[in-house]
């Protein structure tokens, strides 16, 4: 029996981007759609995620801005620039001016800034998606990136890994070899996707690994390798690294060459090792199953049937890089959910244009619907609940419930503070486990136990020795101690302590939920607050 021939899958054309441009909805209006849902984001992320957010963002700006803050043992050792922070340091030096430095805007500013950035890399997630497959798919490309709950959960928090991804996603849409045809880029359009990708390794160096794959394929392509390299990289990437040195000079007081220093310290050393190790599967099999949680098949579904070898590839290559290294987070991988965005609307494409190939694509599901002509119960509509009933509880419960004991505490202790009840502060936590000074923001003296990385093997930090024998550690730390006015601990350690306190004569205050489940080690249910008697 003969076979159907498939229909073919045309790249759009020129002509064909200016109509589907027509028939578009306004850039404008998606991005206010995408700035009013990152900013009502940003106010729903009340909880504590990672300590980078804080202690390499935040507490360094604030530092630069009003003279006092935490420098982490990375600063010492010149494995971080500059220039992240710097962003927020300007950021805290505008609400200075206006007189807005309080405990509402210094908590709230940064995050609803990060929103901003994270509204223009949710725009040009659209573009990208637009130039290569028209307005319907972009809007499920949009769809697909604003209901995934991670990037719900993470992207307007004040990690660099949050502004990286923002960047990389940006100069993807302007890299020519990204686009079924270079004809419709502009001149100026390379220089610019370099820009941004320098400016993505600038602020994490490991984004060279997502610029080596998409820089070898533009030289691959391009007519003009010598002019792509001498011309282009060079100059720009020179001019991003050079300023970007002169920034790090004038805070750090020296020079310091960061890209080198964290070289070394995270690929030939295996430093990043200290924070714990994982199996190289682990982004397989742990990470992306919680990362795209119910998005799953559409993302493996896109992946197989797409046939877009090129973001393919590069999600191949990440993943296969970043899993040799030792140490994984959640949080490397961020900008891989963007770059599944753009997948699952390929797939919705490659159905849209050919309807007799069943699959797991919404596109698909909408193309039997208007087939069939159903009137109730779409699979379209659906598959759209099931992606909002399941992500959705997902991301509020992340962001307003779990691990926001630690964030309370301390908007707690800044009103206190500003209030003058607040003469000093002792963390025994695990290091890092809240904010600091950038959300305090009252210049008194304050204590957490200390976890550098030590030069010699077998010697445990202070975090460890505390865990280890709470008793003993808190007993021997306060025969020299200039004596707290308040004590933060989590109530695991509370239960064991209780004598301890008592004896020091403190009290307890406050109470604040923490999580439901366990936290690392243990479960950290709440975090509780210990005041010296009298006060």
């Amino acid at each position: 029996m003969r076979q159907r021939k498939k229909p073919s899958i045309p790249s759009p054309t020129d002509n064909d981007i200016k109509k589907k441009l027509t028939f578009s909805p306004s850039l404008n209006k998606i991005f206010v759609l995408c700035l009013v849902t990152r900013i009502i984001n940003s106010l729903l992320v009340q909880t504590y995620f990672n300590p980078d957010e804080h202690w390499q963002a935040l507490e360094v700006a604030h530092r630069i801005t009003f003279g006092y803050g935490h420098l982490t043992w990375e600063w010492k050792k010149g494995l971080r620039s500059y220039l992240h922070p710097v962003l927020f340091a300007a950021l805290y030096k505008v609400l200075a001016f206006f007189n807005l430095d309080t405990p509402l805007f210094m908590i709230r500013a940064p995050r609803l800034l990060q929103s901003v950035f994270a509204a223009v890399g949710d725009l040009y997630l659209y573009k990208f998606s637009h130039v290569l497959f028209g307005y319907v798919v972009a809007n499920w490309a949009l769809f697909a990136q604003l209901t995934n709950w991670f990037m719900f959960f993470c992207i307007p928090r004040t990690l660099s890994n949050s502004l990286e991804t923002v960047l990389t996603i940006v100069s993807l849409y302007y890299w020519p070899c990204m686009r079924n045809s270079s004809s419709s880029v502009t001149s100026g359009s390379r220089k610019c996707a370099l820009a941004m990708a320098a400016l993505a390794c600038a602020i994490r160096p490991t984004s060279a690994i997502t610029w080596i794959y998409v820089g070898s394929l533009e030289l691959f392509f391009s007519r003009d390798k010598l002019k792509f390299v001498l011309l282009e990289v060079v100059p720009i990437g020179g001019l991003v690294l050079g300023i970007t040195f002169l920034l790090d000079r004038q805070l750090y007081g020296s020079w310091v060459f960061v890209p080198l220093n964290f070289l070394k310290f995270n690929f030939l050393s295996s430093g990043g090792d200290y924070y714990g190790t994982h199996p190289w599967h682990w982004y397989m099999t742990q990470g992306f199953t919680v990362m795209l949680f119910t998005h799953i098949p559409f993302s493996l579904a896109g992946i197989i049937k797409s046939r877009k070898s090129k973001l393919s590839g590069l999600i191949a290559w990440v993943l296969g890089i970043y899993s040799l290294l030792g140490h994984k987070e959640f949080r490397y991988f961020l900008e891989v959910i963007f770059f599944f965005s753009v997948i699952k609307s390929l797939i919705r494409s490659h159905y849209l244009q050919t309807p007799n190939i069943s699959g797991y694509s919404l596109a698909n599901l909408r193309q039997h619907e208007l087939s069939k002509k159903k009137k109730r119960f779409p699979k379209l509509q659906m598959a759209v609940l099931f992606l909002l009933v399941t992500n959705l509880p997902m991301a509020l419960y992340m962001s307003l419930v779990h691990q926001r004991g630690t964030e309370d505490v301390m908007n707690y202790l800044s009103k206190e503070a500003s209030e003058d009840r607040v003469k000093g502060i002792l963390f025994l936590t695990p290091c890092h486990a809240t904010p600091y000074y950038s959300t305090l923001h009252h210049n008194l003296p304050m204590r957490f136990l200390d976890c550098t990385p030590s030069e010699d093997k077998g010697i445990m930090d202070e975090s460890d020795q505390f865990l280890m024998n709470p008793v003993g550690f808190a007993t021997d730390f306060a025969r020299n101690w200039s004596l707290p006015s308040h004590i933060v601990l989590f109530d695991s350690q509370e239960k064991i302590l209780k004598e301890f306190l008592v004896l020091q004569h403190f009290r307890e205050i406050r109470r604040f939920f923490h999580a439901h489940f366990k936290v690392d080690r243990e479960l950290q249910a709440s975090v509780v607050v210990y005041a010296l008697s009298g006060l």
